[in-house]
């Protein structure tokens, strides 16, 4: 029997205006945002729906906010009686996959990521950390730009989106030096990207060390619907390794074709992408060119989505 995947993505797919079709138009998605405003006591909704950009795309108000557009786009999908058989979020997009699979309530995971993004971004002085995409190259050549690298300081995989589209973070020097390396190693493409702070490498243990004892002070229940994890790529249902795997992720790679992979070999043959953007459809996409690949993220793909997975 073929089985339904929700995946939830994370930092980046953040865009001025986001979920404001979704809150016009929803009631479900509305109560969502007013929760989130809530739970924070400011005014996040406004932020999404009107920036300004410049303040959106801090780390701190980053994470709260595609949360939110995430659940948002999720109960609006749960109203209309679709439910996920597995979930999995990219990054960040784990805690949105956690409140789908009941394992946080939503105004916990909203006060947990505020605080994430805080610590993630005071973690390393400005300017002294770097991540960078290198996309033709496989995983070995990476693996072995990255150790070269590591004369100059800390560098490493740490978003490994798929065989030939892996992110790379650590220090300054060591990134840039690897971006030469990977030009001269015939990777096809190696580009600086232009991020906050150096995500998912060694860099962020302080991060993960801060975010501990308030993962620890949160309530975390059992899965109702089983996750596969950033940090193993491996299905959890309990409270215990959900909470395991948040604090483990801050400092580890994201393994998102291994989740992918680990997903198809649970028989998922249909994939929605909850929240805003398009980013985990087209990875998805280059992972299994035969999987249905949907995304929800305003009312018109809401019904789109719908009607789709009706027929």
């Amino acid at each position: 029997m073929t089985k339904l995947a929700f995946v939830f993505p994370g930092q980046g797919s953040q865009q001025v205006g986001m979920g404001k079709e979704l809150f016009e138009h929803l009631s479900a998605a509305r109560q969502v945002f007013e929760e989130a405003d809530a739970a924070l006591g400011e005014a996040l909704s406004r932020l999404c729906f009107a920036g300004p950009e410049e303040d959106l795309k801090l780390t701190a108000n980053t994470q709260p906010a595609i949360l939110t557009v995430s659940i948002a786009a999720l109960r609006a999908l749960q109203e209309r009686g679709v439910r996920a058989d597995v979930v999995a979020g990219h990054s960040l997009g784990e805690y949105s996959a956690l409140v789908a699979a009941g394992a946080l309530h939503f105004a916990d995971a909203v006060r947990v990521v505020r605080q994430r993004g805080t610590f993630m971004q005071e973690a390393v002085p400005a300017g002294a950390g770097a991540m960078a995409a290198l996309l033709g190259g496989d995983a070995a050549t990476v693996e072995a730009v990255c150790t070269e690298a590591s004369s100059l300081g800390i560098c490493s995989p740490a978003n490994i989106n798929s065989p030939t589209q892996i992110v790379i973070a650590g220090d300054k020097a060591a990134v840039e030096h690897a971006v030469e390396l990977a030009k001269e190693k015939g990777i096809r493409r190696a580009v600086m990207l232009a991020v906050s702070a150096p995500f998912h490498c060694a860099l962020m243990t302080p991060a993960a060390e801060k975010l501990r004892p308030v993962l620890e002070a949160t309530e975390f229940r059992d899965l109702q619907t089983p996750l596969v994890t950033n940090v193993d790529a491996e299905v959890i249902t309990t409270a215990t390794a959900a909470r395991d795997a948040l604090f483990r992720q801050v400092a580890a790679p994201v393994r998102w074709s291994d989740s992918i992979k680990r997903l198809m070999d649970a028989g998922v043959e249909t994939f929605v992408e909850v929240g805003s953007g398009k980013v985990l459809s087209g990875l998805v996409r280059s992972l299994n060119r035969e999987a249905r690949i949907f995304n929800v993220e305003n009312p018109e793909s809401l019904e789109a989505t719908v009607a789709a997975l009706q027929r």
